[in-house]
């Protein structure tokens, strides 16, 4: 039985399409890989770009018992290259659902999503913050992260899509915990290594000795010595303005909020950025960019991070981190 990797072409608008298609130059011969989309748009973006992608039809992955490309073809796109809408926004989510009824399932090793647009996603009824949380909820999973992992630095966030006045009623010794223990579990099945965890203050100068904020006093750093007296290898708060002068002094940094890990992720690692979802029972990941509209069906999107992304699914799914099949 070849590895099953299942690809969603996110919104239809976007740079999913294409990437995919130029993706495919890199499929290995013993891999399943299994699209879930529309026909009209692979096939659109395989003629515009003149990559000769051929893939066979299947109803079910269970119809899948040999290597090659295959296309769950959903039929509900209106046309290729549609312009964002709620109808793309709408499609995006279906080809997500689809996908992840079989992983959830355990029909495949693993998926790769492309991206989707949260505007028009929400405007068409998808009720949650993004794709991560939505293939948390439908896994059952109560404990996950995203991981934006590059090959030089690897962060997770204590917290995602919240306003920032929010953020410190959400760290606490509980919730801290749970996402160092979280990360730590996850590594080390992913990994196989226990990894060294840079924790980073909330406030400028790390509070500043509770001049700037108490937050680090009263949470932070007692939650950190506890975790160390508990066998963790974690150290902090790390004052969140000189952290990431010397990635390599941690195997991953856990941020407080969304800015501060991913400003300077995207700086060092934008064009081969993974988003890696942690607690899943099968690997997930993700180009860490998004639908790109301005640039989508011109052939110019950079397709490093769709390549790392695609790499590191095969690569973990080999070391064990999917549960399915």
């Amino acid at each position: 039985m070849p590895q099953k990797i299942a690809i969603t072409i996110g919104d239809p608008a976007g740079v999913g399409p294409e990437l995919i298609v130029r993706l495919s130059g890199s499929f290995k011969r013993e891999n399943a890989y299994i699209l879930y989309g529309d026909a009209k748009s692979i096939d659109y973006a395989s003629e515009l770009f003149g990559i000769d992608i051929r893939y066979e039809r299947v109803e079910t992955v269970d119809e899948i018992k040999e290597p090659g490309v295959y296309l769950v073809d959903l039929n509900i796109g209106s046309k290729p290259k549609p312009e964002p809408s709620v109808n793309s926004g709408k499609v995006a989510v279906a080809y997500l659902a689809r996908a992840v009824v079989d992983a959830v399932c355990g029909n495949v090793h693993g998926v790769l999503t492309m991206p989707i647009s949260k505007f028009w996603a929400k405007r068409a009824g998808f009720s949650y913050e993004g794709q991560t949380e939505f293939l948390a909820k439908a896994s059952g999973v109560r404990e996950f992260a995203m991981m934006m992992y590059s090959d030089r630095l690897k962060v997770v966030l204590m917290t995602t899509h919240v306003p920032l006045r929010d953020v410190s009623a959400l760290i606490t010794p509980e919730s801290l915990s749970a996402k160092i223990e979280l990360i730590d579990r996850e590594f080390k099945r992913l990994f196989g290594k226990k990894p060294t965890i840079g924790v980073l203050g909330l406030n400028p100068h790390a509070g500043e000795g509770g001049d700037i904020g108490s937050e680090e006093a009263e949470v932070i750093a007692p939650t950190i010595e506890q975790k160390r007296r508990e066998g963790f290898h974690v150290e902090g708060p790390l004052v969140p303005d000189t952290a990431f002068i010397n990635c390599e002094a941690y195997d991953v940094f856990l941020c407080m909020y969304h800015d501060q890990g991913l400003i300077p992720f995207k700086m060092l690692s934008f064009n081969e950025g993974v988003n890696l979802t942690l607690g899943l029972p099968f690997v997930r990941t993700s180009p860490d960019h998004g639908t790109a509209y301005d640039i989508a069906w011109k052939g110019i999107a950079d397709l490093g991070a769709s390549k790392k992304a695609l790499e590191l699914c095969e690569e973990l799914i080999k070391n064990g981190g999917a549960d399915g099949i």
